[in-house]
């Protein structure tokens, strides 16, 4: 296994993001989807041709999933909507939280049955107001309530556990998923030192490896599916909001990051960040699924 501290990470697009989330690797069309929340914009990356597309969102999106069917899933606040890159244009497609006024939808994953998972989270980032959801069609069922930022759903190759963090509790979490896709045994699975950053998104490689973005922590942590830390990739940049694993080999891990919260003299000594980055990973990732529903 390659020394992940050696890994030297590029910038792919200097966008100058606020705060850049949601990396999604679409392996039919072989593109990367991915969202600026607070610029409200959908960025779409094709590496191949180098082709670089944005669309504007009505409201923040916390998400973007490629569907089935056609179209993608963009989660913005209080609800699901489909969204169409060929027209830019978006349809209501389930409500969420409307009695939930200050939160907004902030990270979502879709699970190797085509299940989505995502989170809510209080926007002022103050309250525990925000939850987790299943979404199979229809309306998406609460699994976990209580929490501030809600970040980073993913599942075990099998999909028999789901990981999911506390960003503010500093918490990257585990549980078992029941038959009936419900939640049980919720357990701590690792804790971030109060001095290296917050857990934000994640994602699982093909050996069941936990791969933790921390914001403010400057790195890509992997954990071995018992919750031991195996190494990190350092970051150029200091807020690391999530990654993907894509490519034709599952190999190239992409990285959104974000400016949001950095000081005046962070921003001069991190020119970069709110940028997308990559780098080559040893070990391969998940094939990435698509939203059934």
């Amino acid at each position: 296994m390659t020394d992940l501290s050696s890994i030297n990470p590029e910038c792919l697009w200097d966008l100058k993001g606020i705060l850049l989330e949601g990396a999604t690797w679409d392996a039919e069309r072989a593109v990367l989807w991915f969202v600026d929340i607070k610029k409200r914009y959908i960025h779409r990356l094709d590496p191949n041709t180098g082709t670089r597309d944005t669309w504007g969102a009505p409201d923040q999106p916390g998400f973007v999933l490629p569907r089935q069917g056609g179209g993608l899933v963009v989660g913005m606040p209080h609800g699901l909507h489909q969204f169409d890159p060929a027209t830019g244009s978006f349809a209501p497609l389930v409500s969420v939280e409307t009695d939930r006024t200050g939160n907004r939808l902030n990270d979502g994953f879709t699970d190797a049955t085509g299940r989505v998972w995502f989170g809510s989270m209080d926007d002022a980032e103050k309250a525990d107001s925000g939850a987790f959801y299943r979404w199979t069609g229809g309306e998406p069922a609460r699994i976990l309530d209580g929490i501030c930022i809600t970040n980073g759903p993913a599942t075990s190759p099998d999909g028999t556990i789901l990981y999911h963090t506390d960003t503010l509790a500093q918490t990257v979490y585990a549980a078992d998923i029941l038959p009936d896709g419900s939640i049980a045994n919720r357990r701590t699975f690792a804790k971030i030192g109060e001095n290296d950053g917050y857990p934000d998104g994640m994602a699982v490689d093909s050996e069941g490896c936990v791969w933790v973005a921390l914001f403010f922590g400057q790195s890509i942590r992997r954990y071995a599916p018992d919750g031991t830390l195996l190494g990190a990739v350092p970051m150029p940049v200091s807020n690391i909001t999530k990654l993907a694993f894509g490519g034709p080999d599952l190999r190239t891990v992409y990285v959104t990051t974000a400016s949001k919260g950095l000081s005046d003299q962070e921003r001069m000594e991190q020119p970069l960040a709110g940028g997308l980055f990559s780098f080559q990973s040893p070990v391969a990732g998940l094939p990435p699924a698509k939203v059934r529903a």
